[in-house]
């Protein structure tokens, strides 16, 4: 169990830091684009395609991070009022569902990314397309380790008695 707790450790301290780097560099090229149209009456050619693809990279970095600490959406009015070895049993059930259809998510990201890669599409100028996609099927890669780490964490509290979330 401390292997585990270790790991999703830094995996949330990975994430964490390119959530904040993913921000700043944002803030900083929407910051950019602003002053440049406005001031200047031009702009960076690329910056609204950039700025794109990283609103879904943040999307996928900030779904690893609401995983992490069970933030994602879930309908737990029932939960609530049962016991807690059943809530963290539910916990498990529906953290093992959501690996399967993440791991289903991820095999289809593959087949796009391939998809993108044999077509040869390109972001901008020569940048491959791919490049700025592989979020998607990185990014489920992950939800279902994150998701795996979640069962193994739950199935614990609930053999060892524990109420730890």
């Amino acid at each position: 169990m401390k292997i585990v707790e270790t790991l999703e450790k830094y995996l949330t301290k990975i994430e964490s830091v390119v959530v904040v780097v993913l921000l700043s560099v944002m803030v900083l090229l929407g910051f950019i684009q602003v002053v440049l149209r406005n001031v200047f009456q031009s702009g960076i050619i690329w910056a609204d395609i950039v700025l794109r693809h990283l609103v879904l990279w943040l999307g996928f970095v900030g779904a690893l991070l609401a995983t992490t600490t069970d933030r994602h959406i879930s309908i737990d009015a029932f939960a609530r009022f049962m016991p807690m070895r059943v809530q963290h049993g539910v916990a498990v059930v529906t953290n093992i569902f959501a690996a399967v259809v993440c791991f289903f998510l991820f095999k289809a990201a593959l087949t796009f990314i391939g998809f993108e890669i044999s077509d040869q599409h390109t972001v901008y100028a020569n940048v491959p397309a791919w490049y700025a996609e592989i979020i998607i099927p990185l990014g489920y890669a992950l939800l279902v380790i994150h998701f795996s780490l979640r069962v193994i964490f739950h199935a614990g509290s609930i053999f060892k008695g524990e109420v730890k979330h």
